[in-house]
């Protein structure tokens, strides 16, 4: 009789994990909304959009910290460049690229990134997980493939590098232990004197334009996609694998796509659709993939 409560607790924390899961990554994809409206609108310049956007990430943080009772503050300096070259050239990328190519260069690069760093810490590569990838990957390659125009390359090379960046920060919260909120407010709070200097900047070279919308669109991704979305991420990446993660995340440009038909009347075509399905499907079958056992 003592023992039946255990059950249900690990039910609850297997609910929560997945929860958790769903609104990180429904964070990632409003990163990608919110940093769409604000530059193709020409609202906001990205290093002030940068600045806005970890700057408000930081003060939540912060607040959230001294809520009941005090957790400590944590995180690296490795995390906070990460995380700052992730967030600045994700913002400078997005101005010359559309939404698609953009999404597809850079999760494509932490796919292989957390790949490369998984593998090289230890694990194996599961033939389930690595299928699924697979088709996941090819599901994208339908939905966000170029057209005749290529990229221009200055940009594609500062998404793959932002994809790099966010692949480390990402693995880096797998090794990082039972402190999500702390390590994420440590982070976030060490990446403030880079934005000083990316802001330095912009000033010098002219390029500072700041608009109310842009504020809004920069303080809301801060906030609620960047601040609270990366905390939760921390909190359950240490509970996958790194290919399961990087697998994960390949959901985000569909997400992202179907947040646009939803909000910003995009239009929803059957291309959408079908690579939408190969994507799911692919991250079904990596998740269901048995884990190996140590020593095999």
């Amino acid at each position: 009789m003592g023992n039946t409560p255990l059950p249900a607790a690990a039910d609850r924390r297997q609910w929560l994990w997945i929860a958790g899961t769903l609104f990180s990554l429904l964070a990632f994809a409003a990163n990608s909304i919110f940093c769409r409206l604000a530059l193709r609108s020409g609202a906001i310049d990205p290093q002030s959009f940068t600045a806005i956007r970890l700057l408000g990430g930081s003060l939540f943080l912060l607040m959230l910290l001294n809520l009941g009772k005090r957790t400590p503050l944590g995180g690296s300096w490795r995390g906070a460049m990460s995380l700052f070259v992730y967030a600045y050239l994700f913002s400078l990328a997005y101005i010359h690229l559309d939404a698609g190519v953009g999404a597809l260069i850079l999760f494509g690069a932490v796919q292989i990134s957390m790949f490369g760093l998984g593998w090289k810490s230890g694990e194996k590569l599961r033939a389930r997980v690595a299928l699924g990838m697979f088709i996941a990957f090819c599901g994208l390659l339908v939905l966000l493939a170029p057209g005749g125009m290529a990229p221009p390359l200055s940009s594609a090379l500062a998404m793959v590098v932002a994809g790099i960046a966010w692949g480390v920060y990402s693995i880096l919260g797998r090794g990082a232990g039972g402190n999500p909120l702390g390590n994420t407010a440590g982070n976030f709070l060490r990446s403030l004197p880079l934005v000083g200097v990316a802001v330095a900047l912009g000033l010098v070279q002219g390029g500072i334009s700041i608009s109310v919308p842009g504020v809004v669109y920069a303080l809301a991704s801060g906030v609620l996609a960047s601040g609270a979305g990366y905390a939760v991420w921390y909190s359950v990446v240490g509970r996958m694998s790194a290919q399961t993660a990087a697998t994960l995340q390949l959901s985000v440009p569909v997400l992202a796509a179907l947040v646009g038909v939803l909000l910003l009347d995009e239009p929803l075509s059957l291309r959408l659709v079908l690579a939408s399905l190969i994507v799911l499907g692919g991250i079904a079958l990596a998740l269901t993939a048995r884990r190996v056992p140590p020593g095999r």
